[in-house]
């Protein structure tokens, strides 16, 4: 793939005259074409600025000698898009936001890309285009979102969700909740605390794809601009030097990332995107992966929404690369593996060093001596399931108690919001899978409300959809397989007890082999809830979330 297939030669006499109808002279025309993925749009507070951004990338493209052409993708904001039908969207929005990127990508013939992101399914979708395409790559995120201050505390998006559920118990007056909704957010960026956005983001450094300060400089600062123009610089670099996402997104680099994930106390969508993103570099990634790395790595970082530390924080204390050196420095890391810097990652942490120990704690002092997240297997998830643990109270690490089941999330929540659920209960929320939803929609609604209402605590929720990276308590998601394909979770009756063991890593059903196998026998697929239009595609083709959820071949 070279932009002289699209170029060179009297053939290409057409192609280079509507180069020239746009404005393009001959100098631009023979420099190596960089590609440069914007994906701006005016609803995303993360990706409001996303233009200025864009423009310090092009300016690096120019100063590196190459020409950049400007291009957009979609992106759907989980926050907004939450608690109604449009979250069905997000998920399926990674892949068409890939697909768009290696469509433009190969029809234009680019040397190079720089993608421009920041949130929830885009960033994935980038790493996945990355690594499908296989071009010199750079991501390069708009940056984070400074936190909120609301009656001297600092708060972010998930105070004002876990506020509905105050309001509701009658803990907060529908006032406060208003001043609470008007302070939480006050800048544009991804959302402040250890989200999905931001942890994609950091991920995304220490996976090598994104340059050192990617996921944590604020979005506000003139750092952020100036990394962008770096981005810019250094793809011609990478294009100089044939150093290609494959080259860079490796075993070695995924377990990296994972071991960052653990100590960051990440997404537990992390669950979901590393290894579709390793699918597209054709890696086969596991499971058991991140369960073997976190029984290694220790909690680390007390983020938001877990704990009381914000993105800001982390970058002051050092940022990513200060993580990256406290594991390196415990030889939990592979040091001998290529990044977007087009050096090493033993190079790059080179005089790094953490600046605040109690952000970043030391690796002998950890807040938890387990990673951030859990898998947990069962007779009610042969496939798996995952828990962010370390927004766990201790108290519900082991929990055995009734099943509430609903068949959609709008039922959790009416029953929640309706005083209907007991301290003790575990709340089955399913047919909201990859396929069953369709879109596997994120459920912060229910976590939030159950938070809000001081039940999280006392008050498991499981589902086979997932949930927000801004969710806490004892929230287990992506059951698999999941109802829509006849996984157990389908046959889960009201008042059947639910014994959750997370130190085990367990998660059964209390129901006897025979009486599984009976109601398994006897169960008939429910009627999609959807029947047009794209997700009715993307659930024909879509795997189970143990898989990433990605597509069949």
């Amino acid at each position: 793939m070279s932009s002289k297939n699209a170029k060179c030669g009297m053939e290409r006499a057409p192609h280079r005259s509507l180069l020239r109808a746009s404005g393009y002279s001959d100098r631009e025309i023979n420099k190596p074409w960089v590609g440069v993925v914007n994906s701006f749009n005016e609803i995303i507070p993360g990706h409001r600025h996303l233009r200025q951004i864009t423009d310090a990338v092009k300016q690096g493209v120019i100063e590196g000698g190459g020409t950049p052409f400007e291009f957009p993708t979609i992106g759907v904001c989980d926050g907004i898009a939450m608690g109604h039908i449009g979250m069905k969207y997000s998920l399926p929005s990674r892949e068409l936001i890939a697909d768009s990127i290696e469509i433009m990508a190969k029809a234009h013939q680019f040397d190079a890309l720089v993608m421009v992101t920041n949130c929830d399914k885009i960033v994935p979708g980038m790493l996945i285009a990355a690594g499908k395409i296989n071009i010199p790559t750079i991501i390069i995120s708009g940056g984070p979102m400074l936190a909120g201050r609301w009656k001297g505390e600092r708060v972010d998006l998930k105070n004002v969700f876990e506020g509905v559920g105050a309001a509701a118990a009658g803990k907060i007056t529908e006032e406060e909740l208003k001043d609470l909704e008007q302070h939480a957010c006050p800048s544009c960026g991804s959302c402040a605390g250890m989200f999905t956005a931001n942890t994609m983001n950091c991920i995304t450094e220490a996976l090598g794809m994104g340059l050192p300060g990617n996921g944590t400089i604020p979005a506000v600062m003139g750092e952020r601009i100036a990394l962008a123009r770096m981005a810019g610089l250094k793809v011609m670099e990478l294009l100089e030097k044939d150093i290609r996402p494959r080259d860079i997104i490796t075993p070695k680099s995924l377990q990296n990332a994972i071991a960052v994930d653990m100590a960051l106390g990440g997404s537990t969508n992390t669950v979901l995107h590393i290894p579709a993103i390793a699918h597209a570099a054709g890696i086969d990634l596991s499971l058991e992966l991140f369960d073997e790395i976190s029984r290694q790595i220790p909690h680390l970082c007390s983020m938001s929404p877990g704990g009381k530390h914000f993105i800001e924080d982390l970058y002051y204390a050092g940022g990513i690369q200060a993580v990256l050196k406290v594991l390196a420095d415990a030889s939990k890391l592979n040091l001998d593996v290529m990044t977007v810097t087009t050096k090493d990652l033993k190079t790059n942490l080179e005089g790094v060093e953490v600046f605040d120990e109690e952000v970043i704690r030391p690796f002998n002092n950890p807040y938890h001596k387990e990673g951030g997240l859990a898998i947990l297997k069962g007779n009610l998830a042969p496939n798996g399931s995952v828990v962010k643990q370390s927004a766990v109270a201790p108290e519900m690490y082991k929990h055995s108690g009734p099943a509430r089941v609903y068949n959609s999330e709008e039922e959790a929540i009416d029953a929640i919001m309706n005083g209907k659920i007991n301290p003790g209960d575990v709340v089955v929320i399913r047919y909201e899978g990859p396929r069953g939803g369709p879109g596997m929609r994120e459920m912060l609604g229910p976590t939030s409300a159950l938070a809000g209402m001081g039940l999280d605590k006392s008050v498991a929720l499981l589902t086979d959809g997932r949930f927000s990276g801004a969710s806490r308590g004892a929230s287990i998601g992506h059951i698999s397989p999941e109802a829509a394909a006849g996984g157990p979770i389908a046959i889960v009756e009201e008042g059947d007890i639910i014994e959750i063991d997370i130190p085990a890593r367990k998660l059964n059903l209390k129901v006897s082999e025979e009486e599984i196998k009976k109601r398994l026998a006897d169960w008939k697929p429910v009627e999609p809830k959807i029947r047009d239009g794209y997700l009715v595609r993307y659930s024909e083709f879509v795997k189970s979330a143990d898989t990433g959820a990605i597509f069949k071949k």
